[in-house]
């Protein structure tokens, strides 16, 4: 992963006009506060990552955001951060640049955010998650035998982790036709057959 992502230049070429210098003051802001965060493109938007996500921007038709991953774990003494607000990121709707908090007070917010992934430390969210039973994955009959005909598909398949199982397996079992489920079947013993996720387009 490169510290800049050109795809991050084209979403910021394709945002509306208002919300084009508010992406490149936080993107510049982001790079000039530490070297280590890396450029991605995740669910369509552009994050900062360090061993995990630290930040995301997004834009809008009328409004950007600005989020930080672990936004609740953050010391926040001037009451900077809006956490709650959904689509809106960690500091509300963003029309323009002055929206957001000073320079510095976002600054201290991304070398905390880096320090807590360095650490390792979890959101409680995520440490109830990593703390709860798996529930047993029920592997369709008919999908298991289908992927017998895919050898390569069929082994990837087997040594898949638990997440990126489950996720092929509930796209399967939600289709509502035959049609439908075998056509998804197909695709997904490609993609399984390449080394592939679900949502491997997304990432």
């Amino acid at each position: 992963m490169e510290q800049y992502d050109n795809r991050v230049d084209a979403f910021i070429e394709k945002a509306p006009e208002f919300a084009k210098p508010i992406l490149e003051y936080i993107r510049e802001l982001v790079h000039e506060t530490s070297p280590l965060l890396m450029e991605t493109v995740k669910w369509g938007f552009p994050f900062f990552d360090y061993k995990g996500p630290v930040c995301q921007m997004a834009a809008f038709k009328e409004h950007c955001s600005f989020g930080f991953w672990k936004a609740t774990l953050l010391n926040d003494p001037h009451n900077a951060l809006s956490i709650g607000d959904g689509a809106a990121g960690s500091f509300g709707r963003i029309a323009k640049v002055e929206d957001l908090p000073s320079k510095e007070i976002l600054q201290d917010f991304i070398r905390q955010a880096i320090a807590l992934n360095e650490s390792g430390k979890k959101t409680p969210a995520a440490e109830r998650k990593a703390t709860a039973p798996k529930a047993e994955l029920v592997i369709p009959d008919y999908f298991t035998a289908f992927l017998k005909a895919y050898p390569n598909a069929s082994l990837n398949f087997d040594r898949s982790s638990y997440s990126h199982k489950k996720e092929y397996v509930q796209w399967i079992v939600d289709a509502k036709t035959d049609a439908t489920r075998q056509k998804r079947m197909e695709t997904a013993a490609e993609w399984i057959a390449e080394g592939k996720s679900r949502h491997w387009k997304y990432k």
